[in-house]
């Protein structure tokens, strides 16, 4: 028996805000819009992938954003990302405390905290 990999990281989302997720995560970071099976999109919310990455977003009625505890994505082409998030009106916070990577929060329609790190020497 053994744990050996993360299939996805959900965050939560209002009820109806889909196109506001799909503006941020689509628009502004680049992810895909994945669909989601028949029976779960009934409940509402989205999924995006890229790469190896799994995102998904449930609806929560009663949300409380993740502000600490968040997804890191790994990126190629930090710098032009962050000119995206800024030009689209998202507040970028730059942190260098994690030795070898670049690397920036962002928080996204609905108030969850965002990690983007690029490992030095990628950009």
């Amino acid at each position: 028996m053994r744990v050996y990999a993360l299939d996805h990281v959900q965050l939560a989302m209002p009820r109806g805000l889909e196109d506001q997720a799909r503006s941020f995560y689509r628009d502004v970071l680049g992810l895909t819009e994945v669909a989601k099976p028949p029976a779960l999109a009934a409940r509402g919310g989205v999924w995006f992938a890229g790469g190896s990455l799994q995102l998904h977003l449930g609806v929560e009625d009663d949300i409380r954003p993740a502000r600490k505890a968040h997804p890191a994505l790994l990126v190629d082409g930090l710098g032009e990302l962050v000119s995206v998030c800024e030009a689209a009106g998202y507040e970028v916070t730059h942190d260098a405390n994690l030795p070898g990577y670049d690397r920036v929060y962002v928080t996204d329609p609905f108030g969850n905290r965002i990690e983007l790190m690029e490992p030095i020497g990628n950009g």
